[in-house]
């Protein structure tokens, strides 16, 4: 199975594990469409942390005596470096060793960047190194000017040292699919004629009986045969209570199983696994296209032209200015030095996939990056209520009693219910077992046909159902319980009445029960300044039921399903943004037609498509905090182009010598370490988002 489905990637999508090739060959863009645009692919395509870390270390070994026996710290500090037969060449070799070993990356980066005609940052390292070492190698041949050795070294050793920080900042954000594929264990214990045998998880299929020990993580999914336990799945649903399983439940691979022993029999292995769908759910967000991500390509591509205008017009000023060769070439190598846009580069990326990380961690799939992107400017978030706002089950919801509490009535209610296929009289003891209620057992059961049900309660002549009930047995209720009952009918609910004898003595409002963390959700995004719209095909009576229990501000009723997209179009066109919340199959139109499309991870799988965004659990209150990573992951992006951009707008006039007449010269050795602490200020920055505060659960 397993999860070799995502590395094809890009480079961003898939860090390089050890074993990658380090420079697979690299199909042109032509081949590969899906990432033509990646900046991240051009750049760092088979690259991984470890590559980088090696490059750099054996760089600054060779950087040092480089330093040591160049002209720089001896014109600084007036040190001369021990002089010996031969020592005129160290910095020469040296120096070309780092050029072809450290800079080779580069090079080949600024190849495939001009082979896609996207000129980048890659070429412009590229352009800055290969002028430092042609210069040098020149200088040391007998052209009159001062090498610039140790400005090369220093300048390839501090790209990479970038790079490799890059790199590991971009793995560890990108750690979300790793972290997916450890969730399932290697191998599987399947059970067969009695006998166990430890299989690998590749061989499993559907039917198969696997045995899970206490504590083992669930290798596929399957329903539960044998066996009681609690599972903890909140690293696939972000639900922190371990749920109860027993024969019969549903099983999630990847989940882990708390102290009981389940048998499991397979249902779905491989591809079509959960986990498989969430990964591939986590792939799809982390290479698709996103707007903010266009902008940073657009941004590295100008700064790329800005740079060459740059170093062109030093060329030609300080030419004019009457400066020696060598000085002119220093000011041009340090101006392509310091307009690498390497932050830039880092800007974006880093920021789209730590916030896609975080909001997998928090239960928020993002299958469409722009999705996410829009979220923070919505006007209207419109909620399905069936099965989004309300939990698509009838419930008890108001119990009104005489002479007993509703707790007493409701458990003699589902005792006398118990044995009823109805839904209504199943409402009744799904909520009593719901408040934890012991009901007591029911003798002399018996069916009253269209009426309701009969049956003795601890001695009690107890009978259950509605208003026929009432009327064949010519019975009324007393007021309290009638006035009840009306505002039940009003709300579009059905009253169910229990008759002591040939009294009533409770009446129950029975409907599809509001979820109870819909109320802050709603509140939430208040807060957050949005209007809220519930769409339903329900009666109006049962929507403003809903509606103002929740506190929803519009509603529309009556909706049928193909009705559903129309609504949406219909609040777009009074120029509202507008998100929609749904989970069934009906709701996939209304999904796509939204301006960002959310979906409730508990639906069907075709809502799941559908959606820009997929809540793993079936929690409104997980719509606000798409609203705030959002939001969040916007300042971010702004503040790293700002910081990435901003620092060229300063530092190329001061690499090109602006201020020279009044002594101040930016060295290439100097540019090259600002420019990688604004790289490594990005990579802090966009590290902080993890620190967003989504709304506390």
């Amino acid at each position: 199975m397993r999860h070799d489905h995502h590395h094809h990637g890009s480079e961003a999508d898939a860090p390089a594990e050890p074993g990658y090739p380090e420079h697979p060959e690299q199909p042109g863009p032509e081949e590969r469409p899906e990432h033509a645009h990646h900046e991240a692919h051009d750049k760092h395509e088979g690259h991984s942390p470890d590559m980088f870390r090696r490059k750099f270390w054996l760089s600054l070994l060779l950087t040092i005596p480089t330093v040591i026996w160049g002209h720089m710290l001896m014109r600084l500090t007036g040190w001369h470096a021990p002089s010996f037969p031969g020592s005129e060449w160290i910095a020469p070799v040296f120096g070309t060793v780092v050029f072809l070993y450290g800079g080779l990356v580069f090079l080949r980066g600024a190849w495939r960047e001009l082979q896609d005609r996207l000129p980048g940052m890659m070429t412009l390292i590229s352009l800055a190194i290969t002028v430092a070492f042609v210069f040098s190698a020149a200088v040391t041949l007998g052209y009159a000017g001062m090498p610039l050795w140790e400005e090369l070294a220093t300048l390839v050793t501090v790209m990479l040292l970038g790079h490799w920080m890059e790199m590991r900042s971009i793995q560890q954000a990108q750690g979300a699919l790793q972290e997916l594929a450890k969730l399932l264990p290697a191998t599987a214990t399947r059970v067969v004629d009695g006998t166990t045998e430890e299989v690998p998880i590749d061989a499993l299929g559907v039917g198969d009986l696997l045995l899970v020990r206490p504590g083992e993580a669930v290798p596929a999914d399957g329903v539960v045969r044998e066996g009681g336990s609690a599972v903890n799945e909140s690293m696939l649903t972000g639900e922190s209570r371990p749920v109860e399983k027993e024969p019969g439940d549903e099983v999630i691979g990847g989940t882990v199983n708390g102290s009981g022993s389940l048998r499991v029999e397979v249902t779905k292995t491989g591809e079509q696994s959960a986990l498989a769908g969430i990964m591939r759910l986590v792939e799809q967000a982390q290479s698709s296209r996103s707007r903010a991500q266009a902008l940073a390509d657009r941004a590295a591509f100008w700064l790329t032209l800005v740079a060459l205008g740059s170093g062109a017009i030093t060329l030609m000023v300080w030419l004019l200015a009457g400066a020696t060769g060598a000085y002119t070439v220093e000011r041009v190598v340090t101006v392509l030095v310091i307009a690498c846009p390497h932050a830039l580069g880092l800007a974006i990326p880093l920021v789209v996939a730590i916030s896609t990380t975080l909001g997998a961690r928090s239960g928020l799939l993002v299958r469409d990056r722009r999705g996410l992107e829009e979220a923070r400017l919505l006007d209207a978030i419109v909620f399905d209520k069936t099965g989004t706002l309300t939990i698509g089950e009838q419930r008890v919801v108001d119990v009104a009693a005489a002479g007993m509490t509703p707790d007493d009535a409701l458990r003699l209610a589902a005792s006398v219910e118990r044995d009823s296929e109805h839904s209504v009289a199943r409402a009744i003891v799904a909520s009593a077992e719901e408040r934890e209620l012991e009901i007591p057992a029911a003798g002399r059961f018996e069916y009253l046909p269209g009426l309701g049900v009969s049956a003795t309660v601890e001695g009690r002549d107890l009978r259950a159902g509605g208003p026929n009930l009432l009327r064949s047995l010519e019975v009324e209720a007393p007021p309290e319980l009638r006035r009840a009952a009306d505002a039940a009918a009003d709300r579009g609910q059905a009253a169910i009445y229990l008759l002591e004898d040939d009294a009533v003595v409770a009446v129950f409002a029975v409907a599809d029960r509001v979820r109870p963390e819909s109320l802050e959700a709603v509140k939430r995004l208040h807060a957050a300044g949005l209007e809220v719209v519930m769409l339903t095909g329900d009666a109006r009576a049962v929507a403003e039921a809903v509606a103002a229990e929740i506190g929803i501000d519009t509603v529309f009723a009556e909706v049928l399903p193909d009705q559903k997209a129309e609504k949406i179009r219909e609040l777009q066109a009074r120029g509202k943004r507008v998100a929609m919340v749904g989970d069934g199959v009906n709701d996939a139109p209304a999904l796509l037609t939204a301006d960002v499309g959310i979906a409730i991870g508990a639906g069907t799988d075709v809502a799941v498509e559908a959606g820009d965004v997929v809540l793993v659990r079936s929690d409104p209150r997980d719509v606000p905090r798409i609203v705030a990573l959002s939001r969040a992951s916007y300042r971010k992006m702004v503040q790293n182009l700002w910081w990435a951009a901003g620092y060229n707008v300063v530092a190329i006039p001061l690499a090109a010598g602006v201020l020279a007449p009044w002594g101040f010269v930016l060295a290439p050795a100097v540019g090259a370490v600002l420019m990688s602490l604004s790289t490594v200020i990005v990579a802090i920055n966009a590290q902080l988002l993890r620190r967003a505060d989504l709304g506390a659960e």
